[in-house]
């Protein structure tokens, strides 16, 4: 895969590494190698993994939503593959609809249909066509950058025919069976898009907002100086009303008001709505809402008189529907703009399914001329004039505002209306069973989307308006008579050819409208496709089966992966392509057409609020990968709430912390691997032989290895039991978790308590079963994480391979070609587990310890006390005594089951924020009981698992638990506890103790120093070290004596840990030596230089020569450098050159023509002008300056050879090849 990688280039592991560049070379070399291509090859053969992919728009960019389900897909696929399936993984896309046409229309100004019949169907279309895949490249760039393996090439797009023609089957299969009916419905309407929403659409982006509401008097028929008080917030509905309607069993009352002396009919639970006091009316009559059924009033408006004396409308209907929580409990009905209003006037014959729709506003919600008063209006716009006529013909009562939640348009973001519309249905309330049914046979990742959202859906199922009054979409295969009385449904493009006659390869409305069908009646007009065209909806939720072009193509490998083993998108697919998919797969076969999902959450922005390209309130998904890499983003949303179905407050500082908390650690354990491997071949084989991992070799000692070996192979084949079963029930939430856990205990845990082994410390035989240790360890790691981070693991996967035995592996191309091992349960060993969870305890709280007394882990104690009642878990932690002192830096163990024997008492104290926003007022009557809880009590409170006080059950993390030690043991001890173990630990201080921590402190500088210089443990080098005694003040004396003491009395200590010699500094020896690195650092407030050479002696030119540097006061011109170096002998007469000539040469080298300067020599410290130049100045120091004080003031680094790089020559020659320093002269 890409440049062949070497074991030479990869045991020289950089120190650092930048995910995201890596990521890049990752992906150009799976691009170059075909690896996505090849792996659908490779898996030819095997039983199929079927996965259906949820249709984007590419009208717009992909957010974090698409990135979030597109990872979610991209790792069950790629784990599917990893257990042996073929994985087909195609991208499909929806190119039909609202978003595409309503980027047309604001493109083109397009504001109704006769703006559409001007251009033409047509150019209309053509329009569209030309946008459909505006942002495709986008969608493939960012996908594909996220780690996102799906076939593009052979993707499915809706508006391919062949994909069309499936929609027209399927239509017909509907139509066959007697699902599909045309009628009238009331529906959410988006005027500005023209057309009719389903009501899941609807749901999808509710707002609150400010809307006018009015109180308005019918008068009564019947009922002198009477009227009925309605209620509404659309007052644009009134010049339709035709009903009003009461709750049977509510009580209403008659009252007078006061201000009118009119006599109003309203609920007697909504007089505080309407009347700011009881003195504002006086009360006639109670009485129940069935008793003002049937009354009539007169209408509010002239329209539709008429046709209400007809139908006796304009009286009081009755349904439980009304509410006594708001309005006047009296509902204003107008039947063709509101759902409820619809039903209650078809109940009371006021209308019937075949009447002419009272309706007068017109598509672009403005006010036709059947409201001729308001003609042309839109009908929010005509609120105020509505009221303003009312209120004209006293009808209006009171007028206001009101702050609700109220439906928007998803693609438009502009309010919706109820409006009822024609349209062609299919039948869904009848199959209500069936659809619970068909969900029952499918398993839900949560389980309470599906059992609770899902399933109350279902259950109130309504029939699905597939139709749109629209241009661009798939057409709805009815040709009719014009009378209506003939009707045919195509069911593909062979049989209308059949038909008409006519063969059509596009199945677009400009290719079908005019074609036409012959009547079987002699003599009667042709038949004519029926304008509308389907919902988007109907033909993404058509997809498992017009993807593969069934049933004309492809029928038996259909069937036979029919239903798909998973899908996931994102929660708000509930009540859409969850709903359709299911909708067309049980009306058609009465079965799921899918047996696994995911439904994921909601991405918010960092507040808490919908992430909006408005507010800016989000980071852009690229910059984020460009700045992280794809693989922290993955796992920082793959390891959040959204898995669960629940919000995530998309944070970046989140995907920054997995670099630091899971990637670096892990690349460093890596890292680690590979530097060890190089000193193991050298030291070792002494680089007479490779390291390969032979697996028999690795596990037949098992039995004598090494107990934090058997430890972490144990954790790593629980791990693979778990991730197996997990993985199984797509239970994604569970498995990252235990996989960064697993990331931890490898990096934090198995290489720090294994460091002397694997570095060899402890021998060869130990080393090598520590390296095949952490080698196969990390080798497991790469492959379970593959799925989840597929550039991270595949950069490792192509460095660890190469350690494998040649021929051993097949498909070494790529991580991701590999099937996932299987766990082996003889290797668990759960006591161990057990027992070294318990170790991490007991360090854990030592560490906790420290920290309190700012003690660092350098600095050894003398011991530890570890205290429990059962003596089993005392032996456990026992087993590990060792690790435990090593990583403590203690002295002494100390077992012990009683603490009262060491004066130990619990006291608790509140956590006072926590409770005291809980419990309020009763807070500082707990407060005082929780205090006074004695030892024995807390002892009982915590063995039950949380704290039982007066009635109130207090969480363990809402008490703070005090471990207090008595006299007896003194105040040297600190205590610590995790509500299971209880540890003490002696800070008595040591002058033995505190040497040793001092010694440590030496190493920690030297380490840190050679990991600057970019050194691995390996590198042969000398190590000088200085003091600066002159720097110390008076009470730095005794830590210096201190710091001389230890650097001679724990020299071999440190020479073992740092592997190299360490010596005191020599001018002379380390002149010899080719410097590496030098730096003066702080130990204890003493400045102590280091200084790194190579083992090399340094190489000198054959000719003698001086170093120069510019003072602060003097520039160099043409930006060149300050630094030079000057031979001082003339290459072939050998003779020293002159001072004028040494002048002339600098004059030269830094641009100083014309400056006045002088030139001076350091020697020691000491600063003199030049007078003379001979063999004494060899080697020797040069400022450049306008005074002898500007020398004095500076600081100047004196180097043992020449700054500038020079060759020598075999006469005996040499040039420089540089000069000023950094220009070359070559």
């Amino acid at each position: 895969m890409g440049e062949k990688l070497e074991r030479d280039d990869v045991c020289r592991v950089p120190e650092n590494i930048h995910f995201p560049a890596e990521e890049e070379n990752v992906l150009r070399a799976w691009r170059a190698a075909n690896i996505f291509a090849k792996c659908s090859q490779l898996s030819k053969g095997r039983p199929k993994y079927t996965f259906y992919d949820g249709p984007p728009f590419a009208t717009g960019l992909p957010h974090y939503g698409h990135i979030l389900a597109g990872t979610i897909k991209d790792i069950v696929t790629r784990y599917a593959y990893q257990q042996g399936y073929h994985v087909d993984r195609r991208f499909g896309w929806d190119c039909h609809g609202l978003p595409v046409e309503f980027e047309i229309d604001k493109l083109l100004g397009i504001r109704g249909p006769e703006d559409v019949a001007k251009m033409g169907i047509r150019a209309y279309n053509a329009e569209c066509r030309k946008i459909v895949m505006r942002y495709a490249d986008e969608w493939e760039n960012v996908v594909t950058r996220v780690g996102r393996w799906i076939d593009f090439r052979n993707d499915y797009k809706t508006l391919y025919p062949w994909y069309m023609e499936s929609i027209w089957w399927i239509f017909k299969q509907l139509y066959d069976k007697g699902l599909v009916y045309q009628g009238v419905k009331v529906m959410p309407y988006s005027t500005a898009c023209t057309t009719s929403l389903s009501n899941f659409e609807a749901n999808q982006n509710y707002k609150e907002v400010v809307d006018p509401c009015v109180v308005v008097a019918l008068e009564a028929v019947s009922l002198s100086n009477t009227y009925f008080l309605v209620w509404t917030t659309t007052p644009w509905t009134l010049p339709s009303n035709f009903a009003c309607c009461v709750h049977p069993t509510m009580i209403y009352v008659k009252v007078r008001d006061l201000k009118s002396d009119r006599v109003f009919i309203l609920a007697e639970s909504r007089l505080s709505y309407v009347y700011k006091s009881d003195a504002e009316y006086e009360l006639k009559e109670r009485l129940a809402g069935q008793s003002l059924k049937g009354l009539h009033y007169k209408p509010l408006f002239p329209y539709f008189v008429k046709r209400g004396t007809e139908v006796k409308a304009f009286r009081v209907l009755v349904d439980e529907y009304v509410t006594e929580d708001s309005g006047t409990g009296i509902v204003h009905n107008a039947p063709y703009f509101g759902e409820d209003d619809y039903r209650v006037c078809l109940a009371a014959g006021l209308i019937t399914k075949s009447s002419e729709v009272i309706c007068p506003v017109d598509d672009a919600g403005r006010f036709t001329k059947e409201a001729s008063d308001f003609e042309g209006q839109y009908v929010k716009d005509a609120d105020k004039q509505i009221m303003g006529a009312l209120k004209a013909s006293g009808n209006l009562v009171s007028s206001g505002q009101v702050k609700h939640s109220y439906p928007f348009c998803w693609r438009s973001d502009t309010p919706l209306i109820y409006k009822a519309v024609p349209s062609w249905f299919v039948r869904v309330e009848h199959m209500s069973k069936n659809l619970l049914s068909s969900s029952s046979q499918t398993y839900w990742v949560p389980d309470f989307v599906k059992e609770k959202r899902f399933g109350n859906w279902l259950k109130e199922a309504r029939d699905w308006a597939i139709s749109r009054n629209r241009y661009w979409g798939t057409p709805i295969p009815i040709w009719r008579s014009p009378n209506g009385d003939e009707t045919i449904v195509v069911g593909s493009i062979k049989q209308l050819a059949e038909l008409s006659g006519v063969q059509v390869e596009d199945l677009h409305r400009e290719s079908i409208d005019h074609i036409e069908i012959p009547s079987v009646v002699p003599g009667n007009p042709p038949l004519r496709r029926i304008a509308p065209v389907f919902d988007c909806w109907f033909e993404s939720g058509s997809m498992p089966f017009a993807q593969q072009h069934f049933p004309f193509e492809n029928e038996k490998d259909f069937m036979s992966n029919f239903p798909a083993d998973f899908i996931a998108e994102g929660i708000d697919q509930t009540r859409g392509w969850f709903y359709t998919l299911l909708v067309i797969s049980t009306a058609l076969f009465n079965k799921a057409p899918f047996k696994n999902l995911i439904a994921s959450g909601l991405v918010l922005a960092a507040d808490g609020q919908k992430m909006s390209k408005r507010k800016k309130n989000y980071p852009d998904p690229m910059e984020v990968v460009n700045k992280y890499g794809a693989d922290a983003l993955r796992l920082y949303l793959i390891n959040s709430p959204v898995v669960r179905a629940e919000s995530l407050r998309f944070k970046e500082e989140g995907v920054r912390d997995i670099i630091k908390d899971v990637f670096l650690p892990w690349y460093n354990a890596y890292r680690f691997l590979l530097q060890n491997v190089a000193r193991y071949e050298k030291e070792d084989l002494q680089g007479k032989g490779q390291y390969v991992y032979e697996r028999d070799r690795h596990l037949k000692n098992m039995d004598q290895a090494s107990v934090i070996d058997v430890w972490i192979l144990s954790f790593k084949e629980s791990l693979l039991e778990f991730f197996a079963k997990e993985m199984k029930m797509y239970r994604l939430y569970t498995v990252v978790p235990k996989l960064t856990k697993f990331i931890d205990q490898l990096t934090n845990w198995y290489v720090r308590l294994n460091r002397r082994r694997i570095k060899g410390e402890l021998g060869a035989e130990q080393c090598i079963q520590s390296l095949d240790t952490l080698y196969d360890v990390l080798y497991t790691m790469v492959q379970m994480m593959a799925p989840f981070t597929p550039y991270l693991t595949e950069y490792i996967f192509q460095r660890l391979v190469l350690f494998q035995p040649p021929g051993s592996l097949e498909h070494t191309d790529s991580v991701h070609y590999q099937i996932m091992p299987v766990s082996q349960s003889k290797f668990i060993r759960s006591d161990i587990e057990r027992s070294v969870s318990l170790m991490q305890s007991v360090v854990e709280l030592g560490r906790v310890m420290r920290d309190r007394r700012t003690l660092p882990v350098k600095y050894p104690v003398s011991e530890i006390i570890v205290i429990h009642k059962d003596l089993e878990v005392l032996e456990a932690i026992k087993s590990l005594e060792n690790f435990i002192l090593s990583e403590l830096n203690v002295r002494k163990l100390t077992l012990s089951s009683e603490k009262e024997k060491y004066g130990v008492s619990l006291r608790a104290e509140p956590d006072h924020k926590t409770l005291g926003q809980r419990l309020k007022g009763n807070f500082k009557a707990v407060m005082g009981a929780i205090k006074a809880l004695s030892d024995g009590e807390i002892q009982r409170q915590l063995a039950q698992g949380y704290f039982n006080i007066m009635d109130q059950r207090i969480e363990l993390e809402e008490v703070r638990v005090i471990y207090c030690t008595s006299e007896q043991v003194g105040s040297h001890f600190e205590a610590h506890s995790d509500n299971d173990i209880l540890v003490l630990l002696d800070m008595t201080p040591n002058e033995e103790l505190l040497e040793e921590g001092l010694a440590r402190e030496v190493i920690n500088r030297v380490q840190k120093l050679k990991k600057k210089a970019q050194l691995i443990p390996t590198d042969p080098v000398l190590i000088f070290h200085e003091l600066d005694t002159s720097a110390a003040k008076n009470e730095g004396h005794d830590t210096q004596a201190q710091l001389k003491k230890i650097l001679t009395s724990y020299a071999d200590m440190i020479k073992t840990a740092i592997k190299s010699e360490f010596a005191p500094y020599s001018v002379e020896k380390s002149a010899k030596k080719r410097l590496i690195i030098s730096e003066v650092v702080d130990l204890k407030g003493i400045p102590f230089k280091l200084t790194i050479c190579s083992l090399d002696d340094l190489q000198l030119p054959n000719l003698p020569y001086l170093n120069v540097t510019l003072a602060e006061d003097l520039k160099p011109r043409f930006g060149n450098g300050n630094k030079a170096s000057l031979f001082l002998q003339h290459n072939v007469s050998k003779e020293f050159i002159s001072l004028a000539d040494l002048r002339s040469e600098l004059e030269l080298i830094f641009g100083l023509y014309g400056i006045n300067f002088n030139v001076y020599v350091i020697e020691q410290k000491n600063v003199s002008e030049l007078v003379t130049i001979d063999k004494n100045v060899n080697g020797k120091l040069l400022v450049l300056a306008r005074s002898a004080d500007t020398v004095k003031n500076g600081a100047y680094e004196v180097s043992p050879a020449p700054y500038s790089k020079f060759v020598n020559q075999s006469s005996g020659s040499a040039f420089f090849s540089e000069n000023p320093t950094g220009y070359s002269l070559i």
